[in-house]
C-alpha cells in the first residue's frame, strides 16, 4: 500500500530518486560486501522548469517519511568543526576504515545522523570515501527541526520473510538474462515494478527495447525546443557532443499506444565516461554561466513532434510560464540555472585502502596480463602520483604491489585473472600480506578475520621517533608532485626539457644558451635541441620521440610551445615509450584569477615577438596577425589560475622550473598598454564564438586589421617601459640552468603549490624558529650565568649542527587518537606565542619546558603530560626519550633550570 502511494507521488510531482546500490552480484568493487543494500543519494523535484536538488536535511525528512533507506550523515556547521574535519580526513585518508573514520567523525560533528544500515554490518570495515557537500549555515536550525519533526521509522515488521534475496534469485538463474530480469521484477513485486515494459518491449511489437541510434539525438539536436527544461538540455548536449560521453536512444514502450509519424516517443541514457569531459564542461561552464551542472549519468524521456498551430501556441505559452519560473535567459547562473546551487556543490574524500583494492589491485589487471609486470609497475605508479600518495606510503605499496603481480602470474600463467571475482584471489593474499608482519597491517586495512582495524590501530612503530627534530637533514621525496624522486633521476635515462609557454617566452634563446653551456646540466648526457618552428604541427612529438630512441641516455630541449593537456599527454606518452622523464619550464608570472600569464607577461611577450626580424616559424614584426596568434595562444590557458597551472604542471611532472621575467620591484602597467590588450581579448572571444580560426572575409576582419595597427603603435611607443619591467636575460638563463642542474643531479625540490598534505598527518604541533632556541640557549646571562655546569654541555651539544628544526607537540595520532589532532585543524598556520619556562638536562638529553598561549582568544593546549622542545640527545638515543626529563629530575637524574621571567617565542601550528 505504502509503494502504490509513493508511486502515485512521484508520478504526479515529478520526482527523480537516485540511489547506490552495494552488491556482490555486478562484481567485486573495493570488498564484497556481506549483504546487498541499497541508500539514498539525491531526491530531486523535476517541476515545471528547473529541477530543485533537495538538501541534506530535506532528503532525510523525505526518506524518513517515505521509509526509504539513508546513509549516515555529519554536519559540520561551524568553521571549528569543518576545519577538524578536513584534518581528521587528512589524518585518516591513507589508513581509515569504516570504524575509525565514524567514530572520530561522531566526535568532531556538530550533528551525527545514523544511517538505515550499518556500514561495518552490511559492507565491512573497507570504506569506499565520503562526501562533502556545501551547506547554508541556517543547516543546523534545518537539521535540527527535521529531526525532531521526522523520527526514525519504526522498524515494525522488518523481519518479515519477503522472499528470495538478490544473491538467490540470480544464482538460480544465471544462465539466462532475461530470465533473470523476469525473475528479478517478480521478486520485487507489482507495487515496485508494475509493468516490465522497460526490460521486455510490448507484446505487440514482440521485440526488446533496442538502441536506436545516435541520429535520434541529432534530430533532437536540431528541433525547436517545446519547453525551458528542453531547451537547457539542448545546450548541454551540444557541448558533452564534444566530449568522451554516449549518448544512447531506445523506444519508449510506455508510449507505444501514441506513435506516429508525427509524434516519437524514446528514452535517452547518457553517460559520460571519462573525467576528461567533466573538465572540458566545467571550462565552459566559466564562460556560459547559465549551464546546468554536468552529473556522471542521467536519463531523459523524448518527445520529438510536429505541432498545428493551436498546440504551437499552447507550447510558446507554457515555454514563457517557464522562462518567468526559470529566470531571464540573459542573467545569471543563479537566476535560471538550479535553485540553490551552493547546495548542490560537493567534493568526493576517497580512503587509501579502497583505492588499493579497486584502482590498483582490479583495475591493473588487464595491464599486468597484457603487458607484464614493467607495464603494471608504471600504471601503479602514475595512480599514486595522481593521488598525491605520501611517499612512505608508496615505497610500501611498491613492495606490495610487486609481489601481487608476481603471485598472480605464476598462479595464472597467461590466463587473465577475472576482475569481476578477483576479490577471491585479493582477499587471501591480503590475508597474508599483513599475517606477515604487524607494521603491513595499516596498509591493509581490514582483510579476513585476520586484519582487524582495533589491532591496527593499537600498533605504535616502537622505532618511530614521534618528535624528529633532532634527525639529520634528509630529502624525504616523493613520485607525487612534491618532489622529484633521486630514484627517478638515473644517468641511463634521458631528460625531455619542454615549454608549456607563449610564442615570445624566450624559449629558443633560452635552448641556445643551454646548448652553449659548456658541460651542459652539469652530467655527461649530451644536449640536443629540436627546433619546432621548422616540423610542422602534430609531427614535431612524433620526431621527439624518434630523436630519443636514436639518442638515449640524452637531453632533449623541446623547443616548441606546449600549451594544451592534450600535449602533456603526448609528452607523458613519450617519456613512457623512451625511458625517459620530463621537466617543464614555465616564464614566471603572477598571472590572473583565470589565466596563468598577466596582462604585462602578456605585453611583454607580444613585444619580443613585434621585434623579430627573419622568424623561421613567419611570426614576427611582418605577420600581420601576429596579435591574434598570440592571443590565440594565451586562451589556451584559459580557465587556469596561475596555482591550478603549477599544481597541474608539478602532479603530472613531479618538478617545475621556473624562468625568472619580471622585476619584482615595477611601476604599473600604462593604461594604454592595458586597454589595448583588453580590447584585443574581447575582439578575440566574440570572433571565436563566431569562427573557430582567423579568416580576412569573415566578420570582424577590419577590427583585426585596425586592431594589430593600434596594438603595434601601442607597444612599439611603450618599448622603454616594457624593457625596463624584464629581468636581465642572462640572470634568467642562470635561474633556469641553476634549476636544471640540480634536477639533474637529483637534488631539487619542487615549489609548494599549497596542496593540502594527504595521510602524512602523524600529529599536531608548534614549529618555532632555530634561530630563537639557538639565541635562547646562547644567551649567557640568562642560563649559563646561573649555572656553570650547562656552559660545557651546550659545547658538547653542538647545537648549531644537530638542532634542524624545533616544535613543541600538541597531539600525536597513535597516543592521542585522530580526533585530538584534528582539533587543532581551525588553528592550523596560526601563529602561536609559546612561554619558555625552564631547561631540562640530563646525560642522555635536554629539552627546554614550553607553554603555549593564546589564539583568537582561546588557550592552546598540548595534549602531552609534559609540553617541551627536545634539544638534544646523546648519540643512539632516541629523541621521543626526553619525555622522561621531568621524571629523572624528581628522580635527582637530570637537572632543571627555571627561566625567569618566562622567554616568548611565537611559532606557527602545523600539522607534520
Amino acid at each position: 500500500m505504502k509503494q502504490a502511494e509513493f508511486n502515485e507521488f512521484l508520478e504526479c510531482n515529478r520526482m527523480c530518486i537516485s540511489m547506490e546500490l552495494v552488491t556482490a552480484v555486478l562484481g567485486d568493487h573495493g570488498q564484497r560486501p556481506r549483504e546487498d543494500y541499497v541508500v539514498v543519494t539525491a531526491v530531486t523535484e523535476l517541476g515545471s522548469g528547473r529541477p530543485k536538488f533537495y538538501e541534506t536535511p530535506d532528503i532525510i525528512a523525505f526518506c524518513r517519511k517515505w521509509r526509504l533507506p539513508t546513509n549516515h550523515i555529519w554536519l559540520f556547521s561551524t568553521r571549528r568543526s569543518v576545519m577538524s574535519f578536513f584534518a581528521a580526513y587528512d589524518a585518516l585518508c591513507e589508513e581509515g576504515t569504516a570504524t575509525p573514520v565514524c567514530k572520530t567523525l561522531d566526535d568532531i560533528a556538530d550533528i551525527s545522523v545514523p544511517g538505515s544500515k550499518n556500514h561495518v554490518k552490511v559492507q565491512g570495515e573497507i570504506l569506499e570515501g565520503l562526501v562533502a557537500r556545501i551547506v547554508s549555515h541556517e543547516s543546523s536550525k534545518h537539521m535540527e527541526h527535521v529531526l525532531r519533526d521526522y523520527p526514525p521509522p519504526s522498524s515494525n515488521g522488518g523481519d518479515q520473510h519477503l522472499g528470495s534475496c538478490l544473491r538467490e534469485i540470480c544464482a538460480a538463474n544465471r544462465n539466462d538474462e532475461r530470465q533473470l530480469i523476469k525473475a528479478l521484477i517478480d521478486g520485487v513485486g507489482p507495487s515496485f515494478c508494475p509493468n516490465s515494459l522497460d526490460w521486455f518491449g510490448h507484446e505487440a511489437s514482440h521485440s526488446h527495447s533496442r538502441n536506436v541510434g545516435e541520429s535520434v539525438l541529432d534530430q533532437f539536436l536540431s528541433s525547436r525546443h517545446a519547453d525551458f527544461s528542453t531547451e537547457k538540455l539542448k545546450e548541454m548536449f551540444v557541448i558533452m557532443k564534444k566530449s568522451a560521453v554516449d549518448f544512447k536512444c531506445y523506444h519508449n514502450f510506455h508510449k507505444v499506444n501514441s506513435v506516429s509519424s508525427n509524434n516519437l516517443h524514446f528514452k535517452m541514457v547518457i553517460h559520460v565516461r571519462c573525467d576528461s569531459a567533466f573538465r572540458f564542461y566545467q571550462e565552459k561552464m566559466r564562460c556560459e554561466t547559465g549551464l546546468w551542472p554536468l552529473y556522471r549519468g542521467f536519463f531523459v524521456d523524448l518527445n520529438l513532434f510536429k505541432v498545428d498551430k493551436e498546440r504551437l501556441a499552447e507550447f510558446s505559452k507554457e515555454n514563457n510560464a517557464m522562462v518567468e519560473i526559470g529566470g531571464d535567459t540573459n542573467g545569471a547562473s543563479t537566476k535560471y540555472g538550479l535553485a540553490d546551487e551552493d547546495a548542490c556543490l560537493m567534493i568526493k574524500l576517497k580512503f587509501l585502502t579502497y583505492k588499493i583494492r579497486t584502482f590498483l589491485l582490479r583495475n591493473g589487471l588487464s595491464t599486468l596480463f597484457k603487458k607484464g609486470p614493467a607495464a603494471y609497475k608504471d600504471y601503479y605508479l602514475s595512480q599514486m602520483k595522481i593521488w598525491n600518495t605520501s611517499h612512505e606510503k608508496q615505497k610500501e605499496l611498491r613492495i606490495m604491489l610487486d609481489e601481487w603481480a608476481e603471485s598472480m602470474q605464476v598462479k595464472f600463467g597467461d590466463r587473465q585473472l577475472p576482475s569481476s571475482t578477483y576479490l577471491s584471489e585479493a582477499e587471501p593474499f591480503l590475508e597474508q600480506y599483513a599475517k606477515r608482519n604487524p607494521l603491513n597491517q595499516p596498509l591493509i586495512g581490514s582483510a579476513g578475520s585476520l586484519v582487524r582495524t582495533e589491532d591496527f590501530l593499537a600498533t605504535v612503530e616502537g622505532s618511530e621517533d614521534v618528535e624528529g627534530d633532532l634527525e639529520p637533514e634528509r630529502e624525504i621525496t616523493s613520485s607525487s608532485p612534491a618532489h622529484l624522486d633521486n630514484e627517478a633521476v638515473k644517468k641511463d635515462e634521458s631528460l625531455i626539457v619542454f615549454f608549456p609557454g607563449i610564442p615570445g617566452c624566450a624559449k629558443s634563446a633560452l635552448c641556445e644558451e643551454i646548448l652553449s653551456t659548456p658541460g651542459g646540466l652539469g652530467d655527461d648526457r649530451p644536449v640536443c635541441s629540436l627546433m619546432g618552428d621548422r616540423i610542422k604541427g602534430s609531427r614535431y612529438w612524433v620526431k621527439a620521440s624518434e630523436e630519443l630512441c636514436k639518442r638515449p641516455c640524452s637531453i632533449l630541449l623541446a623547443d616548441k610551445n606546449a600549451p594544451t593537456e592534450e600535449v602533456w599527454r603526448q609528452i607523458e606518452d613519450m617519456c613512457r615509450s623512451t625511458k625517459a622523464y620530463a621537466v617543464p619550464v614555465i616564464p614566471d608570472s603572477e598571472g590572473t584569477e583565470s589565466n596563468p600569464f598577466s596582462l604585462e607577461a602578456l605585453a611583454v611577450f607580444m613585444l619580443r615577438v613585434l621585434n623579430r626580424v627573419n622568424h623561421p616559424g613567419k611570426l614576427d614584426k611582418s605577420s600581420p596577425n601576429a596579435g591574434y596568434v598570440l592571443l590565440k595562444f594565451y586562451h589556451l590557458y584559459d580557465g587556469k589560475s596561475r596555482r591550478e597551472f603549477e599544481s597541474k604542471l608539478i602532479e603530472r611532472f613531479g618538478s617545475l622550473v621556473k624562468m625568472p621575467l619580471l622585476e619584482p620591484e615595477r611601476s604599473s602597467i600604462p593604461e594604454s598598454v592595458r586597454s589595448i590588450l583588453e580590447e584585443g581579448i574581447s575582439l578575440y572571444k566574440l570572433h571565436t564564438n563566431r569562427h573557430e580560426r582567423l579568416v580576412s572575409k569573415r566578420k570582424y576582419a577590419n577590427e583585426w586589421v585596425k586592431w594589430e595597427k593600434q596594438l603595434q603603435e601601442t607597444l612599439l611607443g611603450n618599448a622603454v617601459y616594457l624593457n625596463s619591467i624584464q629581468v636581465p636575460f642572462e640572470f634568467a638563463v642562470a635561474k633556469v640552468l641553476e634549476q636544471l642542474k640540480a634536477i639533474a643531479k637529483g637534488q631539487y625540490a619542487a615549489p609548494s603549490t599549497e596542496k593540502r598534505r594527504f595521510g602524512t598527518i602523524v600529529f599536531a604541533a608548534v614549529s618555532l624558529p632555530v634561530s630563537g632556541i639557538l639565541d635562547l640557549l646562547e644567551n649567557q646571562q640568562l642560563i649559563i650565568g646561573k649555572d656553570p655546569k650547562i656552559e660545557e654541555l651546550l659545547e658538547n651539544m653542538n647545537l648549531k649542527s644537530s638542532l634542524t628544526k624545533a616544535h613543541v607537540t600538541l597531539a600525536h595520532k597513535r597516543s592521542h587518537g585522530v580526533t585530538a589532532v584534528a582539533s587543532y585543524g581551525p588553528y592550523l598556520n596560526q601563529n602561536v606565542p609559546v612561554d619558555i619556562t625552564a631547561l631540562f638536562f640530563s646525560d642522555q638529553s635536554a629539552a627546554l619546558e614550553a607553554e603555549p598561549g593564546i589564539v583568537d582568544g582561546e588557550k592552546i593546549s598540548s595534549k602531552n603530560e609534559w609540553p617541551h622542545v627536545t634539544v638534544w640527545t646523546a648519540e643512539g638515543v632516541a629523541g621521543k626519550k626526553a619525555n622522561l626529563l621531568p621524571h629523572l629530575f624528581k628522580q635527582g637524574k637530570a637537572t632543571r633550570i627555571d627561566i625567569k621571567p618566562p622567554i616568548r617565542i611565537t611559532g606557527t601550528l602545523e600539522f607534520f
